[in-house]
């Protein structure tokens, strides 16, 4: 064979072919599989099938190359049946019925043999949708049974071949008297209608290849009308392939350069570059520069139509595509119709469900990277497309919704306003601030009574001023933090505590001494005024700490975004535990000296009991506050605020109430005991 005689070829796939180096004169027709199969996958891939069954049913299939092209795009094959061997093919048909691919990818071209194996599969005949090669729809003189087997619903991947003129007026009238001895029409009527031959070892040959008795048949016979639209791709590219040579010899010649017969080839291989040629359907045909055809490649869905006296298939384009044959890029589709399934049902032909947005995949262990299983996104992240093989983690500032499909900004998290243990505790403190008014007006209104005068009268009442402070200060931990209320809700509480805590301790420190020194001219007399101190100095104390705290690190507003999930917690930081935790330590300090001296003196002759009631005040003070700690350090965001505000309250309360109320029951119902005689008389005792 001559290099002119290598120059074009059709149908042969190697890639080695493509290279323009080492095969410069060599033209290329068709489709080979290599791009056949990139255009298979990328249909495949578009419908979401990625679980197929592959079925080998030639030699010239390269079944290494399929596998690793459908592996390229995440397509596994669940079985592959190589029907070159036969009996292991019979064997290995049964895969097919016990499979769960819907979806069965034929590579190779027709043959009767391969039919008769693969007719064993009823679950292939009625419920698998194939992807065949062209040739298996090109043999549309099949007899009818395997129509109906193979070929209808089925999808084909095919290149536009219109008719070439006058090719189908030749078709109509061959028939036996115009072609008495030809063995090719013989056997296309014998499968078309079942006409004997004239030799009886080929009738016999015959019907037992089609299982079928044949008839005589007259010579009119011709081929049969659904043969007129013989899709012929090698009679196409063979007139193409005549009609480009001839134009670039053409083109060579009328240069009128005499050349050698290597020269000419040489000049041929040039000039076929720039020939072209326009088919009946428009379509232009030239050649790349790596020696190839750019074509347009349809997706037939194959129905099988049947009348009373034929039967024909139609060809439903569905998809367009434009495609090179040498490129590997993406296949642009358009759909124009839609596809008719077996049973009416489009198949999903998956090894698994597909994962919905909200969820990931996760491998199985399987071999297979199309079987894997769905798990939910893990907190904080989100996927919104299906079946993605990772989720998202949302931005700082947003959280997953509830079905994990799309970001949405978190919740703030703080003690609003509009929360019902707000209004609790406002009304709470509201309530408390008004009782300790009315006991700090009736002090003022009874301010020269002896009960009011026993119990160092200005020290309760710099303590019921610090406890309605107290209270009030409540409003620093309600609403959203904000600068000013940050550095001020412990400042303030912890000053205003430390003020009703040492008011408590001087009045303990007074009794202590009022009781020791009961004899005149006793040294501890001029104690009694200096205890009156101990309130400014005990508090002064405390100011220094909170002062020092504000300048050193002052508390500010903070956002917590990792506490609890899909929730911003605005807080105050204190901006240093150290400061913050020596100011309750401070408090507590005082609390305890003062709890001490009470009960020492709790037995002392006190005609109403003081030391006794400040005994249970500080008690009930300690105990709240001790208990309060490890609860605060355990909860976050608006808890914790609830946790301090209730330990306020409490306190506060019970310091008002353990020292005030009994004394408030004497003077508004035993106002006969607030005189001096009484109290002189108790102190007698």
């Amino acid at each position: 064979m001559s290099n002119c005689d290598k120059l074009l070829i059709y149908g042969v796939t190697d890639r080695i072919l493509y290279d323009r180096t080492l095969y410069p004169t060599i033209y290329q027709f068709g489709l080979d599989d290599g791009v056949r199969f990139i255009i298979i996958a990328t249909f495949l891939c578009d419908r979401g099938w990625n679980w197929v069954g592959l079925i080998i049913a030639s030699k010239g299939c390269d079944e290494v190359r399929v596998k690793q092209l459908l592996d390229d795009y995440k397509i596994c094959i669940e079985y592959i049946i190589n029907l070159g061997d036969k009996e292991k093919a019979k064997r290995e048909i049964s895969k097919i019925d016990n499979s769960t691919a819907e979806v069965v990818v034929i590579c190779g071209s027709y043959s009767v043999g391969y039919v008769n194996i693969i007719r064993e599969s009823k679950v292939l005949i009625d419920n698998k949708t194939l992807i065949l090669d062209e040739s298996w729809v090109d043999i549309s003189y099949v007899e009818e049974s395997d129509m109906n087997t193979f070929i209808n619903c089925s999808l084909v991947f095919m290149m536009p071949i219109p008719p070439i003129e006058k090719v189908q007026e030749y078709i109509y009238n061959v028939n036996p008297s115009t072609r008495p001895n030809d063995r090719l029409l013989e056997e296309i009527l014998f499968q078309a209608f079942k006409c004997l031959t004239k030799d009886k070892v080929r009738n016999h040959i015959y019907q037992w290849i089609y299982k079928c008795h044949g008839v005589n048949c007259t010579e009119t016979h011709s081929i049969p009308q659904s043969l007129h639209k013989i899709r012929d791709i090698s009679l196409y590219y063979t007139y193409v392939t005549v009609y480009l040579v001839a134009q670039a010899i053409h083109m060579m010649m009328e240069t009128g350069n005499e050349s050698s017969t290597h020269q000419i080839q040489q000049r041929l291989n040039k000039y076929m570059k720039y020939v072209n040629y326009t088919d009946p359907g428009g379509e232009e045909i030239t050649f790349t520069d790596e020696g190839q055809v750019p074509f347009h490649c349809y997706l037939a869905n194959w129905i099988l139509h049947k009348t009373k006296n034929s039967r024909e298939f139609f060809l439903i384009s569905k998809q367009k595509a434009t495609f090179y044959a040498s490129s590997e890029g993406k296949l642009q589709m358009t759909f124009t119709d839609s596809i008719t399934w077996k049973k009416g049902q489009e198949p999903q032909s998956r090894c698994n469900d597909r994962c919905s947005p909200g969820y990931r995949k996760r491998s199985n262990g399987g071999y297979h990277v199309c079987c894997y299983d769905c798990v939910p996104c893990s907190e904080g992240e989100v996927s919104n497309i299906t079946d993605s093989e990772i989720c998202h983690k949302c931005p700082e500032e947003e959280w997953p919704d509830e079905k994990k499909v799309k970001c949405v900004p978190k919740l703030y998290d703080f003690l609003s306003y509009e929360d019902i243990l707000v209004h609790v505790f406002s009304a709470l403190t509201l309530f408390l601030s008004a009782v300790t008014l009315f006991i700090s007006g009736l002090f003022i209104y009874y301010w020269d009574t002896p009960i009011v005068k026993a119990n160092n009268r200005t020290v309760s009442f710099i303590l019921l001023v610090s406890i309605f402070l107290s209270f009030l200060c409540i409003f620093f931990f309600l609403g959203c933090p904000v600068h000013i209320t940050c550095l001020l809700r412990q400042t303030s509480f912890g000053i205003l505590f430390s003020i009703g805590v040492s008011s408590v301790l001087a009045k303990t420190i007074t009794v202590c001494i009022a009781f020791k020194a009961t004899k005149p001219g006793s040294s501890l007399l001029k104690f009694v005024q200096v205890s009156n101190y101990v309130v400014f100095i005990c508090s002064s104390v405390q100011v220094l700490i909170c002062a020092i705290w504000l300048l050193a690190s002052p508390p500010y507003v903070e956002f917590d975004h990792h506490t609890y999930p899909g929730k911003i917690i605005i807080q105050c930081n204190e901006g240093s535990d150290i400061w913050f935790y020596s100011m309750l330590g401070y408090m507590g300090l005082l609390a305890s000296v003062s709890f001490v001296l009470a009960f020492i003196v709790r037995k002392l002759p006190d005609s109403f009991n003081e030391a006794k009631y400040i005994t249970f005040s500080m008690l009930l003070f300690c105990s709240v506050w001790i208990a309060m700690i490890p609860v605060y350090l355990s909860t976050r965001g608006k808890y914790m605020v609830v946790v301090e505000i209730f330990a306020i309250l409490t306190s506060c309360a019970g310091v008002l109430g353990c020292i005030f109320f009994p004394k408030m029951y004497i003077i508004l119902l035993k106002s006969d005991l607030n005189s001096k005689n009484i109290i002189m008389q108790k102190i007698k005792l």
